[in-house]
């Protein structure tokens, strides 16, 4: 039994590397847990070459069928923006494409980030963003959102994924409830949104309704709501929000990850076992542990421990391992994308670069018409 917890606990975690290369210490705990897949970031990444080499030994270690995951949403989350090209803001592309009456703005973005993703050898861009523009949280979120309202958000990111799947490449909607009423970084510190469970689900939990079946992925935040049923409790580690509203109400039958659970959303609520512990119980199929190796150990360890400690958990534990597995062999394309050419990235290069230009020149052309 231990040998299947042990199992189970590591391939539900997905976790991120110290540099662009494995060291050895990383090699033997990777060996030891088999994780779900890697999350990079601009830190381990220096060109496309030694990122796929990265991403081909890291995982290598993982069960199959892995994730490889990289935030790449345009604007100020761009983790290949050094060694590709900087993607156009989401805000500034759901603008253009209202404002000039393409839709197919959208789609190109999206297509355009999957085949980024795809060259560097990732399946999964942990994109778009389903957050609200709401002017609470533009000083946190800034140009990461498709606008202040449900339709806004639903149009762009129903295009957007279409761009994703067209390449092969799932998209991650996040984060959810939503973000949107927020004052505070989930990364530092719990963001206690104060908006009334009627407004959450009409407007915020707006775009997950709608989008249900064309989500893949849905990450879920550390923010707590304090007028709905659970309180000051994070999203992440709260039944009411991943197992009644996500899965039962809005019926939502695909992987759902937790945000980082290092950050201070949530680690500043409980330890960071016992969160990974209640993130598995409430629903959740994926953990993500982006920085430090003492603390994807010590979830990793934290959650044999409980599943030794509690048969009901251990059971738990082992069936939602499986149904984990079962998800991303459905959702995810197995082994890595084929590399490009130097010419074929050129031409990426060079698309995305024109795709920036001409959404930043319709939107010069929308504040001269407004003036």
């Amino acid at each position: 039994m231990t040998q299947s917890l042990r199992n189970a606990a590591g391939s539900l975690l997905v976790v991120g590397l110290e540099g662009t290369e494995l060291t050895a210490m990383e090699r033997a705990w990777l060996k030891l847990m088999r994780p779900a897949g890697i999350i990079l970031f601009r830190r381990n990444i220096e060109d496309a070459k030694q990122t796929r080499a990265l991403l081909a030994e890291a995982t290598k270690f993982c069960t199959r069928p892995y994730t490889a995951f990289v935030d790449v949403e345009g604007g100020t989350v761009d983790r290949l923006r050094d060694a590709l090209a900087p993607m156009a803001p989401v805000e500034a592309v759901a603008q253009a494409s209202r404002t000039t009456g393409r839709s197919s703005l959208a789609r190109e973005h999206g297509e355009l980030i999957a085949r980024a993703v795809k060259a560097f050898g990732f399946n999964s861009p942990l994109a778009p963003v389903l957050d609200l523009g709401l002017p609470a949280s533009q000083k946190v979120l800034a140009t990461r959102c498709a606008g202040p309202t449900a339709a806004e958000v639903i149009a762009y990111a129903r295009e957007f994924l279409a761009g994703l799947a067209a390449q092969g490449v799932a998209g991650c909607g996040k984060h959810f409830p939503g973000l949107g009423g927020g004052t505070l970084d989930s990364h530092l510190k719990t963001p206690k949104i104060r908006r009334t469970w009627k407004r959450l689900w009409q407007e915020d939990v707006g775009p997950y309704r709608a989008l249900c079946d064309e989500l893949p992925m849905v990450m879920v935040s550390h923010a707590a709501y304090p007028l709905t049923k659970d309180k000051n409790r994070p999203a992440s580690v709260s039944s009411f929000w991943v197992d009644e509203v996500l899965r039962r109400r809005i019926s939502y039958r695909g992987l759902v990850l937790s945000d980082d659970l290092e950050m201070g959303g949530v680690a500043n609520f409980m330890p960071m076992g016992d969160a990974a512990v209640e993130a598995v119980r409430v629903g959740s199929d994926l953990l993500l542990i982006c920085h430090h190796p003492e603390p994807i150990l010590n979830v990793y360890e934290a959650l044999i421990t409980e599943g030794e400690r509690s048969a009901a958990f251990g059971r738990l534990l082992v069936a939602r391992a499986r149904e984990s597995e079962r998800k991303r062999a459905k959702t995810l394309r197995s082994g890595m994308p084929a590399a490009l050419s130097k010419r074929q990235f050129e031409a990426l290069r060079t698309r995305v670069l024109r795709f920036g230009e001409a959404v930043a020149q319709a939107a010069q052309k929308t504040e001269q018409t407004d003036r």
